[in-house]
């Protein structure tokens, strides 16, 4: 408490503020309300929600993350909902896209190509990052200024200890089929490894499912976490 001079006071008005000061000092304040963090999510304009096609975001309603953040998504996700930003850089997939006239209503990135140069209304990168659609998606993410950064379906490894394509549109349009061998992940991870890397103010969390795959590679960054998919469930509400 801050010193009072007695002499601008008589007895009796020093005798009650005397009394005063004693009796506040033995008010504790309130202790503060712990916060878990970890399970309050930030507000909406400072997360994000990247979704990759592997299996373990399966039976996931992409429509309840839309509250929470924007939402970036990959390819044939289109098929079933649309996300805020959908990334797409596989030729065969974009000509697929524009046929249906989704980059007419929604924001579609992709990168330059003479294949569909004159198409009307697909948003480029530039440069273009070359990179796989996942990856490419989770650079856009970062691009918008976000703090959270959740990864979802970004399974890398393939079904069957690494043997079978891991999509969950497998045998669709566009898709290998279900019995085709997996696809390498490598560039993957090392294009996700890049964006962790370049972007250490935010923090990155990925979800998996108990038989995930976890790379050690990705471990070793202080902004990067993978959390189950039933504790990212619990901490959107979303069951």
């Amino acid at each position: 408490m801050a010193k009072i001079d007695k002499s601008l006071y008589s007895k009796s008005e020093w005798k009650k503020i005397r009394e005063q000061r004693r009796q506040s000092k033995k008010i504790k304040p309130p202790p503060a309300q712990a916060i878990q963090t970890e399970t309050v999510p930030k507000p909406r304009a400072l997360t994000g929600f990247v979704l990759g096609n592997g299996v373990s975001r399966q039976n996931l309603d992409p429509k309840l993350l839309k509250k929470y953040g924007t939402v970036y998504g990959c390819n044939a996700l289109y098929r079933e909902f649309a996300p805020d930003y959908l990334v797409a850089v596989d030729v065969k997939m974009i000509l697929e896209i524009s046929k249906t006239g989704y980059q007419n209503q929604h924001s579609v990135w992709t990168n330059p190509n003479k294949s569909f140069a004159k198409i009307s209304n697909l948003n480029f990168f530039q440069p273009s990052k070359g990179w796989s659609s996942g990856p490419t998606a989770m650079h856009l993410a970062c691009s918008h200024k976000l703090e959270t950064i959740f990864i979802l379906g970004f399974d890398y490894k393939g079904l069957e200890d690494g043997k079978k394509v891991n999509n969950i549109y497998a045998n669709t349009k566009n898709y290998k089929k279900s019995s085709d061998g997996a696809t390498y992940y490598g560039n993957w991870l090392k294009q996700t490894k890049k964006i962790i890397h370049d972007n250490p103010a935010i923090q990155f969390t990925r979800v998996i499912t108990a038989d995930n795959y976890c790379p050690e590679e990705l471990n070793r960054f202080d902004n990067f976490k993978t959390i189950r998919r039933e504790d990212f469930e619990k901490i959107f509400n979303l069951k």
